[in-house]
């Protein structure tokens, strides 16, 4: 079908590079090696992720002891700019009016 359109046509319609009947790259040995360092490191990560450093045992709460003190830390940079607690006699005290000087 491409062939035919070439011959009657005499070119690509519109953009030679993007649409429908785009014309095609040519495949460079570069390409082809760029897609076998891809090829062969996908191979390698798949190697890889097939082998669990940790069994599904050892993985359970393996790192609850840390997750509770990372949480422990958070919580008190939290508070450490919380202001102090202020007692109901504090926001009061000016109420107190019958005290006197010599007591």
């Amino acid at each position: 079908m491409f062939l035919t359109l070439t011959l009657l046509r005499k070119g690509i319609p519109g953009k030679q590079w993007i649409g429908k009947y785009r014309r095609p790259r040519p495949i460079t040995w570069q390409m082809k090696r760029n897609t076998l360092k891809h090829l062969e490191r996908e191979a390698e990560n798949e190697y890889w992720i097939s082998r669990p450093f940790m069994t599904p045992e050892q993985e359970h709460c393996h790192a609850a002891e840390r997750r509770a003190q990372n949480w422990l830390k958070i919580k008190e940079a939290k508070f450490v700019n919380f202001p102090e607690h202020k007692r109901i006699t504090d926001h009061l005290s000016h109420l107190n009016i019958t005290k006197t000087w010599s007591s």
